[in-house]
């Protein structure tokens, strides 16, 4: 995918990776923008899910809870959030409805990139809270 916007948010991500405080600060700006965002007016309801996914697994990597996916995979992810909080990219996000959607289409790209290190977080993960 050649999206220059993306790109820079790899670049942010390459330089998170090892910091995990600053990968739990860009956790924290996520959660705050997802609570402002009204999930009614949105047609993608799978973005929600994919962000949280995304959310679970960099939380869970940085309290060393979970470590079982690559660099590669982790920048990718990080990357996504990143592209996802920045207001200005592809198209800017205070344009009604459009402008999340390209927000929505990296995540989609994003989520089927590494749909495999997704679906082993996603074992370990419910794997973990049953033996709660």
């Amino acid at each position: 995918m050649k999206n220059p916007f993306f790109d820079l948010a790899l670049a942010k991500a390459a330089r998170l990776t090892g910091k995990p405080g600053r990968i739990a600060l860009l956790l924290s700006k996520l959660g705050a923008r997802l609570a402002k965002i009204d999930w009614k007016s949105v047609s993608v309801a799978t973005a929600k899910e994919k962000l949280s996914v995304f959310s679970r697994l960099a939380s869970a990597y940085i309290s060393g809870n979970y470590r079982d996916i690559s660099w590669k995979s982790l920048m990718i992810v990080l990357a996504a959030i990143i592209y996802f909080l920045n207001p200005i990219d592809l198209i800017p996000d205070f344009i009604p409805v459009l402008g999340l959607t390209d927000d929505f289409s990296v995540l989609l790209w994003v989520y089927n990139t590494v749909t495999h290190e997704i679906d082993k977080f996603l074992t370990w993960e419910r794997a973990n809270l049953s033996a709660v």
